[in-house]
């Protein structure tokens, strides 16, 4: 491909790009396909010779986008959103078209230098005090790897990487059971290990950990030799919207001396509204906090911001400094590899300074602020139908609510299949969860581009085809 060929199929991708997104509430949330469909449609084996792009991008739109779910669909609720902003598709296409590996200062000093801005930006607007600074990772995932990490290396007094596990005391690790599954994992590949990760008994509207039985959990397992090492809280959990008492949390983890990690991935977004805050009041407390711009705020996957109050304690953690890595003659700088897992980083700061000067922090709270009381509008209406209960009250713009099966039904499968059919019709696209072992249907509001009538739209879809189910 030439440099002109080049500008004439990046402006046909964009305008297919606009196009597409004009298109999503024409198109079902999820495709009608079946297993392997896609799969067999592929050729077996790549091609020996070059193919012309107009084949393969028409192939691109019979075989590919039939096949995917519509993400950026205004009336998707299901999971939590995964955002696009039209603002960060821009300047994603200017990173692609880049291609810059911003892994040092020196390999890119505006990449580097921007994110350090983007991020304090960031820090202000959530309202977290100064002493906080941070990284953009890929995804909340990576980012509780990294606390987690240092968890273990702060309680091993930085012993681990030199001398591995063996030997060493039993760590622990302390959370309720809301908190995502990305916790279980770090946890594996920390070599913390499954049965090490301790399940604090949760409480109350909101499911939070019962911090009476927290410290006394922690007491317990020093008494019998174990070490305690971290906290991981949650604010906004995947489920139903779980949060911990984050200034109680906190008091307990500095009684012990004990690291603090918040997941805050989906409900952090929230916290640009000071009217929100309280929902994570003491968070100044913790050690590390994670929240993802990519899912509530708008900006393209991936970007997920690690805030940390040492920055030194996660470099002391992650970073290998072998001499081909090094910036010669600027002393001080900052190597943001240095504190993330993977070497390699793409420019992910471009996007969220674009979406920030774009739409500004009231237009992107005006957002947020429409979505939780659209939500709400919607669990209150759903509550009064006689044939609705609602299981959860809305955290924020989550919520949770079940169908009275009919008679002779087992509740759950009547509910599975309910979420089933509603997703089937295409119009809107729900997930369901359990709660104290029971099926109950999430709903959640959070796309960028969803309006009052979408959401009137998955009342309608809902109350339909449970009529039609029962």
């Amino acid at each position: 491909m030439d440099n002109e060929e080049f500008r004439d199929w990046s402006r046909r991708a964009a305008d297919w790009g606009a196009d597409y997104r004009a298109s999503l509430r024409d198109r079902p949330v999820r495709p009608a396909i079946a297993p392997g469909e896609i799969f067999r449609s592929i050729e077996e084996s790549p091609p020996e010779t070059a193919e012309p792009m107009e084949k393969i991008f028409a192939d691109f739109e019979a075989k590919i986008v039939p096949g995917m779910t519509h993400w950026q669909h205004p009336r998707f609720f299901a999971y939590f959103p995964a955002n696009a902003a039209p603002v960060s598709v821009v300047a994603e296409y200017l990173v692609s078209a880049m291609a810059a590996q911003c892994m040092l200062w020196q390999t890119s000093p505006a990449a580097t230098e921007l994110e350090t801005r983007t991020v304090d930006w960031m820090r202000q607007a959530l309202g977290l005090p100064k002493g906080f600074s941070g990284v953009i990772q890929d995804s909340a995932s990576s980012a509780t790897l990294a606390a987690v990490l240092t968890i273990r290396e702060r309680a091993l007094d930085w012993q681990g990487n030199r001398q591995g596990l063996a030997g060493q005391a039993k760590l622990r690790v302390y959370s309720s059971d809301q908190v995502h599954t990305s916790i279980d994992r770090a946890i594996w590949v920390a070599g913390i290990g499954e049965e090490n990760l301790v399940r604090i008994p949760v409480g109350g509207r909101f499911r939070a950990m019962d911090t009476a039985a927290l410290e006394a959990a922690i007491v317990a397992d020093r008494q019998a030799g174990l070490l305690p090492a971290g906290i991981i809280a949650c604010v906004g959990g995947t489920s139903t919207g779980g949060t911990d008492d984050i200034a109680a949390v906190a008091a307990v983890a500095k009684r012990h001396g004990l690291y603090l990690h918040v997941d805050a991935a989906w409900a952090g977004s929230a916290m640009i509204c000071p009217e929100y805050r309280h929902f994570w009041a003491g968070v100044e407390g913790a050690d590390s906090i994670v929240f993802n711009p990519h899912k509530w705020l708008g900006a393209q996957f991936d970007c997920s911001i690690q805030f940390v109050f040492q920055p030194e304690d996660l470099v002391r953690t992650l970073a290998i400094k072998p001499d081909y890595l090094k910036t010669r003659g600027h002393d001080g700088v900052i190597n943001y590899s240095e504190w993330s897992v993977p070497l390699g980083r793409r420019f992910r700061a471009l996007k969220l300074w674009f979406l920030l000067r774009a739409h500004g922090l009231e237009g992107l709270r005006r957002m947020i602020r429409n979505h939780v009381a659209w939500s709400e509008g919607l669990a209150t209406r759903l509550a009064a139908e006689a044939d609705f209960e609602l299981v959860t009250e809305p955290m924020l713009s989550l919520f949770s609510f079940r169908h009275r099966a009919p008679l002779g039904a087992d509740p759950d499968e009547h509910n599975l299949r309910l979420v089933d059919a509603i997703n089937t019709d295409g119009r809107i696209y729900l997930t369901q969860t359990r709660v104290d072992g029971r099926v109950a249907i999430r709903f959640q509001a959070g796309q960028f581009e969803t309006t009052a009538a979408d959401i009137d739209a998955a009342f309608d879809v809902v109350t339909e085809v449970a009529r039609r189910l029962a």
